[in-house]
């Protein structure tokens, strides 16, 4: 995976931007589809996973990027074990 290890302060940022954005030009920004198993609960919305996930390394460090979409697979072990591990719902 490209960039450093994101976390919790880089997940609340990426989810800040979404809601700002709105989902589909969030998505569509980055070259993300929609979420099809894996959602994060933050305050009583659901986001798609792998790409709060994917687009979360951009605030790692300064310089760094977000992930794209075919840089790496979602689901349990490498988007939702993560997101949970620092405290999300998945």
């Amino acid at each position: 995976m490209a960039g450093g290890k994101i976390d919790r302060d880089a997940v609340l940022r990426t989810l800040a931007e979404c809601d700002q954005l709105g989902e589909e030009a969030f998505l569509e920004e980055y070259g993300y589809g929609p979420a099809l198993e894996y959602f994060v609960v933050h305050d009583g919305k659901r986001y798609p996973s792998k790409a709060i996930f994917g687009i979360a390394h951009k605030f790692v460090e300064p310089g760094a990027r977000a992930m794209r979409n075919n840089e790496f697979s979602g689901g349990e072990m490498q988007v939702a074990k993560p997101l949970r591990a620092l405290g999300f719902e998945v």
